[in-house]
């Protein structure tokens, strides 16, 4: 799997969150840059939105998920159209962001 990682469960169903799209980018030189994007598959999650090999460097980087899009699918009208999540990477161990999601809220962590 790749350095960074996410997978979605969407709360009020109590399921993965199929079918969202997921941008990284990375902070520098004063501006947010995509580095790449992906869908959840059907578990949730997005394991491969960097090569396996691949190594970024210390940096702000952030996930921007489309939430609107998802729940438009299910015929559901949620409050928030995209969930932006900012963290920092430290060193090259493995990032695991996820998001606990439902149409009125959301949470994050650093998991394993």
């Amino acid at each position: 799997m790749s350095q960074i990682t996410t997978h979605i469960l969407d709360t009020s169903s109590g399921k993965p969150a199929a079918g969202v799209h997921v941008v990284l980018d990375q902070f520098t030189s004063g501006s947010w840059h995509q580095l790449s994007k992906g869908m959840t598959d059907n578990d949730g999650r997005v394991k491969n939105l960097l090569p396996i090999e691949k190594k970024i460097a210390k940096g702000i980087y952030r996930l921007v998920f489309d939430t609107r899009s998802y729940y438009k699918s299910k015929d559901i009208k949620g409050f928030y159209p995209s969930v932006t999540i900012e963290f920092e990477i430290t060193d090259d161990s493995h990032y695991h962001v996820p998001l606990l999601l439902n149409p009125f809220g959301y949470s994050t962590y650093r998991g394993s």
